[in-house]
């Protein structure tokens, strides 16, 4: 990415590499988090919408090679980790967190934790694949927003809420 303009025009804007980096995060989470504010949409739709862009920032070439490149460089500058830690993933986290604990209490997802629940369903959408595509050499997958609703869908069937058992009904007597 290039800016088209002087480093010192930068830096009067941004006083440190970390505050221009934690800047560019928040722009990029913030259109990922747009994703999950349609409320008028039902839950899954949210979260498809949300894992399909999602899985395209983490699993892009750019995505991977962001990652690459932050984890390599996390021991020379960590207030640039922490930055993007902050600015990015613990916002996500945050935002996806409040929208499951919204849906434990209205009952489309079983009561529970919603931290457990955004952690799984992080996971879910990234986690194994990531670490493939980091260190096998092979090329990320293009989108797959079949492979996003698989995902969505067995998330919403672990998390799916407790059927609501009627106490048994006692047998009539027949005398």
């Amino acid at each position: 990415m290039r800016a088209s303009v002087a480093r010192q025009t930068l830096y009067n804007h941004f006083p440190s590499k970390a505050d221009l980096f934690g800047e560019v995060i928040k722009q990029v989470t913030a259109a990922l988090l747009v994703t999950l504010d349609a409320k008028a949409e039902g839950l899954r739709e949210r979260l498809l919408r949300f894992g399909i862009a999602f899985r395209e920032k983490a699993l892009s070439a750019e995505g991977l090679g962001f990652y690459r490149a932050l984890v390599a460089e996390t021991i020379r500058f960590p207030e640039l980790a922490a930055s993007f830690y902050r600015s990015g993933p613990v916002q996500t986290a945050t935002r996806l967190q409040r929208v499951l604990q919204q849906a434990m209490v209205d009952g489309e997802l079983r009561d529970g934790d919603p931290e457990f629940a955004t952690v799984t369903f992080l996971s879910m959408l990234v986690g194994a694949e990531r670490s493939h595509y980091l260190l096998s050499g092979e090329p990320p997958p293009e989108p797959d927003p079949a492979r996003v609703a698989r995902i969505v869908d067995c998330f919403l069937r672990g998390f799916a809420p407790e059927p609501h058992l009627s106490p048994p009904v006692a047998p009539r007597s027949t005398q």
